[in-house]
């Protein structure tokens, strides 16, 4: 079986020949998948420097990503003077129309739709604006919308497998705004993006850390395939797969705050075969992958290598 096929046939419960993986490949492992994405990127997450919407960001330490310290809707009629990104821009998915034939999943990026709201207006301000702006709020929503949808028609006739966007919706122990409120703000606009993706063939990825388990649910009735999450402990690894194995892909590594950082290398490998139990079915359910900016988390080479050959022994 092809990459492409493994990661296919994983994600639909249909059985592959070994678990799809996502290493990395500077420390000597392979993946199955192969990413593209939009250049310039109206979702991009820079260490500094000022952003195509007019974000200002800048570096919050070891970490490859920055923090937005100046958005530029400080007041709604900002949204009307802000310069909004063409998504027909001529040259942003050139690199994507021009990719080389490749066997692997390929794996397109899209733009968030909760976070991308935030850095434009300002994380208290996005949140004060479900009681107090909601009208202008849901205008600002609908314009990501329908960029995500221009990316997705754009994607699918580059033959890509897949539409990905990052969305951390959860604190530690809790999600950052009730469910109900995310029902009503987010859902239906989630699953207008992945209908728009399901129609063109593609399947749904989303990124979304923290603690979510009350919503897993709902994404999964919307339309969402895969579910990345960098961390299970502070939901239950056991709680996930009695409720969602064989509902919902898990795309994840060995959690990254409470596993991997303790450096204990037996039990790193020990809770690779853990993930696999409580979340695939056997047929498919579950995609190893690795924490890409390690350092900022406090990840060892030997522990990233001790989770990689964990999880190749399974």
């Amino acid at each position: 079986m092809t990459s492409r096929e493994i990661v296919k046939n994983t994600i639909h419960f249909k059985g592959a020949t070994r678990l799809p993986c996502n290493f990395p490949e500077k420390y000597g492992y392979f993946s199955d998948f192969h990413g593209c994405g939009m250049n310039p990127n109206p979702d991009g997450r820079r260490s500094s420097g000022t952003d195509e919407w007019g974000c200002v960001w800048a570096n919050a330490g070891v970490s490859n990503l920055g923090e937005v310290k100046e958005y530029p809707i400080k007041e709604w009629a900002d949204l009307d003077r802000i310069k909004i990104p063409d998504m027909r821009e001529k040259n942003r998915f050139e690199g994507v129309r021009n990719m080389k034939p490749t066997d692997k999943y390929v794996l397109a990026g899209g733009l968030s739709i909760y976070e991308r709201a935030h850095f434009l207006r300002g994380l208290e301000n996005t949140w004060a604006d479900l009681y107090e702006a909601p009208e202008q709020l849901c205008r600002l929503l609908d314009i990501l919308v329908g960029m995500n949808l221009e990316a997705i028609e754009e994607y699918a006739k580059c033959g890509a497998d897949g539409y990905m966007f990052c969305d951390d919706w959860g604190l530690q122990n809790t999600l950052m705004i009730s469910p109900a409120m995310w029902r009503e703000f987010w859902k239906p606009r989630y699953r207008a993006i992945y209908a728009a993706c399901h129609a063109h063939g593609m399947d749904t990825f989303l990124h979304s850390c923290g603690y979510i388990i009350d919503i897993l649910d709902d994404l999964i009735e919307i339309g969402l395939d895969v579910i990345h999450m960098d961390q299970q402990e502070n939901m239950g690894l056991a709680a996930l797969g009695e409720r969602f194995r064989g509902r919902i892909t898990f795309y994840a590594p060995a959690d990254i705050q409470t596993v991997l950082p303790t450096g204990d290398l037996a039990h790193i490998r020990r809770y690779c075969g853990e993930m696999k139990r409580h979340l695939g079915t056997g047929m498919g359910g579950f995609i190893p992958c690795w924490y890409g900016d390690p350092k900022a988390v406090g990840h060892s080479e030997e522990a990233v290598r001790a989770m990689c050959e964990g999880f190749l022994s399974l």
